[in-house]
């Protein structure tokens, strides 16, 4: 492992790539009816979280929140672990969330969540009064600088205790993979299903066009000899 000090390549260690997985969204509780001072309906928080029990604060310098403009300080940023904000709202909406780094020569990352607030109607079925929607995804650092790297390499932990998230992301792959693994199976299937529906209208089809042949060679015959057909049926 080398690196590489050149005019263009920003002092970035060549053939390294560090992957860290994170999660981000909300969780949001309804108030039980609507507040009468602004007509607010819940209390949500929105994060990003390590997926892995490490103090992204090392690498991270900051996160950006971009919430929707009727917020008082719509641009929030956090500087330090948790990073999070909580708020009251009634509406849904898109949460753009800009990730910075300590070191400036790394590029920010950028993530989407709809900050959701209302339950589906399994969830409250099942009586769950906290509404969840997160999601995991993975920032992969290609070529990082050196100062980058080892930020990245030397993290310490975020608690001692248990750590985990509101979603068994563990148990949602293993979910996700048998679905995709059912979800192909039926298309084989249906592929298959509309394979022998295609042979047999090509078998159809062939048969007709040699009735067809066959009825315009008689035509034909007819038209050169018209007694032809007397001669036939006598």
């Amino acid at each position: 492992m080398s690196a590489d000090y050149g005019s263009d390549s920003g002092g970035r260690v060549k053939g390294i790539t560090i992957v860290k997985p994170i999660v981000y969204g909300n969780i949001a509780r309804y108030f039980g009816k609507k507040r009468e001072e602004d007509g607010h309906t819940h209390h949500w928080t929105l994060y990003v979280k390590p997926y892995r029990n490490e103090d992204m604060s090392a690498y991270v310098k900051k996160i950006q929140f971009k919430l929707h403009e009727s917020y008082n300080n719509a641009v929030r940023a956090v500087t330090k672990p948790p990073f999070e904000i909580t708020e009251t709202g009634w509406g849904e909406f898109e949460v753009i969330i800009k990730i910075f780094f300590v070191d400036p020569n790394e590029r920010p990352v950028t993530l989407y969540h709809f900050l959701k607030l209302f339950q589906t109607e399994t969830n409250l079925m099942l009586g769950k009064k906290t509404l969840v929607s997160e999601h995991y995804d993975e920032m992969i650092f290609q070529d990082p600088t050196l100062m980058m790297q080892q930020l990245l390499v030397n993290t310490r932990p975020l608690t001692l205790g248990p750590y985990k998230h509101e979603t068994d992301f563990t148990d949602l792959a293993v979910k996700t993979v048998g679905t995709l693994q059912s979800a192909r199976k039926k298309i084989r299937l249906e592929i298959h299903d509309l394979s022998e529906r295609l042979k047999q209208s090509k078998e159809v089809t062939a048969h007709f066009k040699e009735e067809i042949r066959k009825l315009e060679e008689q035509d034909t015959l007819r038209e050169k000899d018209p007694l032809s057909s007397v001669t036939e049926t006598s």
